[in-house]
C-alpha cells in the first residue's frame, strides 16, 4: 500500500547534522513507493505558537500555516526526525508540531531520533513518545535512533553504513502496518460529521 507520509524535523540550527538523518528516511520511504514531503522549519517558518490553525476563521491562516495543514491533513502516517536538546526535543520542533491537533487524529507516528553522542536522541524520544500520544498520533513500539549522526551519512542521507537501511526497513514496514490499518479502519467507521475537514482551497 502506498501511503502518504510526511516527515516531521525539527532543528534550525545553521550547523545542523540531523537533516541528514532527516533526508535519509525520506529517501528510504520513497524506494518504498511512498509519496512523501520533508516540513523542514526552514522552508516553513512559523513564529511561536499564538493561535493554532484550528483558532483561525477559515481563509484567515496565514499562508505558511495555510499551506502546512493541507499537507499534514492528507497524511497518512508521520515520521518525527528529532535530535536530543538537554535530554528533550528541539523547540523549533515542538513549536511546528503545537500548530496543529485535530489535523493529526487516529493516525499514526514513528521517531527518529539522533544525537552527537553515543545516545542517539532516546531520552528526547521518550518525551516525544507523550508528546505524540497527547497529540492523537501515538507512534509505533520501534524506535530508529542514529548515534553520531554528524558521521552518519552524506549531505543528502546517504548512509555511510550499509545496516541503516536494513535498520530502516525493518522500522518502516512496522509503520506501514500500522498505518495500513488504522487507514482501513478511518474508511470503514468514519462518519462525516467526525471526518469533514475544513476547506483548504
Amino acid at each position: 500500500m502506498s501511503l502518504n507520509t510526511v516527515v516531521l524535523y525539527g532543528s534550525v540550527r545553521t550547523a545542523r547534522q540531523g537533516i541528514k538523518a532527516a533526508r535519509f528516511i525520506v529517501n528510504q520511504c520513497v524506494k518504498r513507493g511512498h509519496e512523501v514531503t520533508l516540513i523542514d522549519p526552514l522552508e516553513y517558518p512559523l513564529p511561536l505558537l499564538d493561535r493554532m490553525y484550528k483558532e483561525y476563521e477559515p481563509h484567515e491562516a496565514p499562508g505558511v500555516l495555510q499551506d502546512l495543514a493541507r499537507i499534514i491533513i492528507a497524511a497518512d502516517a508521520y515520521i518525527v526526525v528529532s535530535g536530543e536538546y538537554n535530554h528533550t526535543v528541539p523547540p523549533a520542533l515542538s513549536n511546528l508540531m503545537d500548530h496543529f491537533l485535530e489535523e493529526y487524529f487516529r493516525k499514526p507516528s514513528a521517531i527518529v531520533c539522533y544525537s552527537a553522542g553515543a545516545f542517539g536522541g532516546v531520552r528526547a524520544a521518550m518525551t516525544l513518545r507523550a508528546m505524540l500520544a497527547e497529540m492523537g498520533m501515538a507512534s509505533i513500539p520501534s524506535l530508529l535512533p542514529i548515534p553520531t549522526v554528524q558521521d552518519a551519512f552524506t549531505d543528502d542521507g546517504t548512509p555511510v553504513d550499509d545496516n541503516y537501511p536494513r535498520r530502516a526497513a525493518r522500522f518502516l514496514t512496522e509503520l506501514e502496518w500500522y498505518a495500513g490499518a488504522m487507514k482501513r479502519a478511518r474508511e470503514r467507521t468514519c462518519q462525516r460529521s467526525e471526518c469533514e475537514t475544513r476547506d483548504l482551497v
